[in-house]
């Protein structure tokens, strides 16, 4: 057991070593999730591994592999989708208002070795075609057309720059305006309080139409229950009649005292004065009693 500890030392320590010389000297090349590896000898391309893994460039390309680390540069490609966004790019529309446009877009690698050798700068040249292309495509457009139509705008812009993006081995992908802006301080000032304004408006409108037609449901509220109440009205002296007559077959004196109470009840709400005399005096006489005679008996108001 005390024999294979050192062998484990040496093993860990050599095994580093080895890969490291081996990689040096091109035997293997690990390619890395989205990165392409391009291989040139003698300032020409020999080949590409763009398959994330573990390769043998001495499988692939013969001898002559071996000469990279000599005579060769091998050049790693990042393949990933790389997303860019430019601002304000400024543009004139049709009426002449400066504007800035924001404009987002992504490109990705496919093909390594068009990448690195047709264009010396190609990221720089996309983002240059992009902005070129947005200013073109925007520029002298109505206002309107700027501010809503942004969709189909951008696809004509992304339409406009991939034929050329392809060339130099990398596609474009979506493309989208994202930001129309005035640019002119005094201009903003005016829109918003234009903007102000026009919402001051439709806010009065709104609440005018709002009390109008609560107005209109307690109108029709108030017709409905006046009819309502009509036909109440209308109703109550039949269905009053009806019950008498009910009363009047079942019991005499109890109709009698409910005509007397019926009758009582209605003056005391007519207000009238009410005029009493004790039994056994004459009305005439009361009423017309000479002068000196005895005066006449006091009325009494049924008011309270």
């Amino acid at each position: 057991m005390s024999q294979f500890i050192p062998g484990i030392f040496v093993g860990l320590l050599l095994v580093p070593i080895i890969m490291f010389i081996s990689r040096s000297f091109g035997l293997y090349a690990i390619v890395n999730e989205c990165e392409a590896l391009v291989f040139t000898l003698f300032g020409k391309v020999v080949g590409t591994f763009d398959k994330p893994g573990l390769h043998i460039p001495l499988f692939k390309f013969g001898p002559k592999s071996l000469l990279f680390p000599f005579f060769g540069k091998i050049y790693k490609v990042n393949t990933a989708l790389r997303q860019h966004y430019l601002r304000s790019q400024m543009v004139n529309s049709e009426e002449g208002t400066p504007m800035g446009v924001g404009i987002w877009y992504e490109m990705q690698v496919t093909d390594p070795e068009s990448y690195l050798f047709r264009n010396s700068n190609p990221e720089a040249s996309l983002e240059a075609n992009v902005s070129s292309s947005t200013i073109s495509v925007l520029s002298n457009l109505e206002m309107e057309k700027m501010l809503e139509d942004r969709h189909t705008l951008s696809r004509t812009v992304r339409e406009s720059v991939s034929p050329l993006s392809e060339k130099w081995g990398y596609r474009l992908g979506s493309v989208y305006i994202r930001k129309v802006a005035f640019t002119d301080a005094i201009m903003v000032d005016n829109i918003t309080e234009k903007v102000v304004k026009r919402l001051v408006q439709v806010t009065s409108a709104m609440k005018q139409d709002g009390e109008n037609r609560v107005g209109l449901i307690r109108s029709e509220t108030a017709k409905k229950v006046s009819q309502k109440m009509a036909e109440a009205s209308a109703a109550r002296p039949a269905i009053v009649g009806a019950t008498l007559n009910k009363i009047a077959g079942e019991d005499q004196e109890i109709l009698d005292a409910v005509m007397d109470v019926m009758e009582t009840d209605n003056l005391l709400q007519s207000n009238a004065p009410v005029e009493i005399l004790p039994n056994g005096v004459s009305v005439l006489a009361q009423l017309g009693a000479p002068e000196g005679g005895p005066p006449p008996m006091p009325s009494i108001s049924l008011d309270s």
